[in-house]
């Protein structure tokens, strides 16, 4: 695996720096949108939604934020991944490369992207008056299974938009559904015990969910809790795995 990487690490350096590129050319803020993105769908959001949702939850600004961090990370990552093999059709098709190279290109820019909003949600935690506690460390094991579930969503999404072009505006579709499930913008109390559990099944909730535990609530989730997530993002990454395993050589003829 580490030969396997060595031989392709410099096709994976400039993939990512091409994807950097090619999303920012020919834009006067560049990277700056990164930033600008979030924090304006932000703005919008606390505009439309304080009045109908907020006036009642406590440090509202900042739950909006760590809905909407969580589910844009997942969102562009994962519609990103979805194209990543049509995009570079052009370069398997003539050299042979491992093709998942071009998922992982994508998820480390989005990652990257990630990462400067997330230093702009702390300025706004900070703003907020939450206390940093050693609590927050606790935020690597969301971040490292969200990274894992991206890789598995685009590895599925990838294939099968290879055989099916409609993935594309079907999972715009999904992406919009998934958004309301996901108390992005409203709290879950008012819905009865077995409504909250529900919400529980959607996984990406849970990392919206733990993330709020830490930072607003200051208290860590159980273990059921970290256990579900981890067999979430397990199944989801080794049906990923799976697909692309069986379906690898069979690309090429659809491209």
């Amino acid at each position: 695996m580490l030969k396997r990487w060595k031989q392709y690490r410099f096709l994976f350096e400039e993939l990512v720096k091409r994807d950097f590129k090619k999303k920012y050319k020919r834009t006067i803020l560049g990277m700056g949108w990164s930033l600008l993105s979030p924090l304006l769908m932000l703005l919008v959001m606390r505009l439309v939604f304080t009045q109908f949702f907020g006036r009642n939850t406590p440090h509202y600004t900042t739950y909006l934020f760590c809905g909407n961090l969580i589910f844009s990370y997942f969102s562009e990552a994962t519609k990103s991944g979805m194209s990543s093999l049509m995009e570079n059709a052009k370069v398997f098709t003539k050299v042979t490369v491992p093709k998942y190279l071009f998922l992982f290109s994508k998820n480390v820019q989005t990652f990257i992207s990630f990462l400067l909003t997330l230093v702009i949600f702390f300025l706004f935690v900070a703003i907020d008056h939450l206390p940093f506690t050693w609590k927050f460390i606790c935020l690597l094991y969301p971040i490292c299974m969200l990274i894992l579930f991206n890789i598995g969503v685009g590895l599925i999404l990838s294939a099968m938009y290879v055989f099916f072009r409609d993935m594309k505006y079907l999972y715009d579709v999904f992406l919009k559904l998934l958004g309301y499930m996901s108390a992005i913008f409203y709290t879950i109390d008012k819905y009865s015990a077995m409504g909250q559990n529900l919400f529980l099944l959607n996984p990406v909730y849970l990392f919206i969910r733990y993330f709020r535990k830490i930072v607003i609530e200051a208290t860590i989730p159980s273990v059921w809790f970290h256990l579900l997530m981890l067999a979430d993002v397990t199944i989801v990454l080794a049906i990923g795995c799976w697909v692309y395993k069986k379906y690898n050589h069979k690309f090429l003829y659809y491209v």
